[in-house]
């Protein structure tokens, strides 16, 4: 499954309505962290149908970055049934993510 850009209008129908485990990456365009886990966040999301994998620019999303306490970048969150249940703060590798989506 495809990456989903997720924005306000609609965070609530693809994170917190989602059956499955979702992964959102804060990233924004400037952030060089953000360009090292971006390829790696497409292709867990290219790989792993049974998680929803989303990423949300902090530029163009300020209040969705202020509401979950996204303070550094990137930041990886895990939501289950609406609630984060996972973080992760700075760039990280493959083998950790998986870890934080329980994989």
């Amino acid at each position: 499954m495809a990456v989903i850009t997720i924005t306000k209008d609609n965070f609530d129908e693809v994170v917190l309505m989602s059956k499955k485990p979702v992964l959102v990456d804060f990233w924004a365009v400037w952030c060089g962290p953000c360009k090292m886990v971006s390829p790696i966040i497409d292709e867990i999301a290219e790989e792993e149908d049974s998680i929803v994998v989303g990423k949300i620019n902090v530029d163009e999303q300020p209040d969705l970055a202020m509401e979950f306490g996204v303070m550094s970048i990137p930041t990886l969150l895990v939501f289950e049934g609406g609630q984060v249940v996972n973080k992760a703060v700075g760039a990280r590798g493959k083998d950790d993510i998986l870890d934080l989506l329980g994989l």
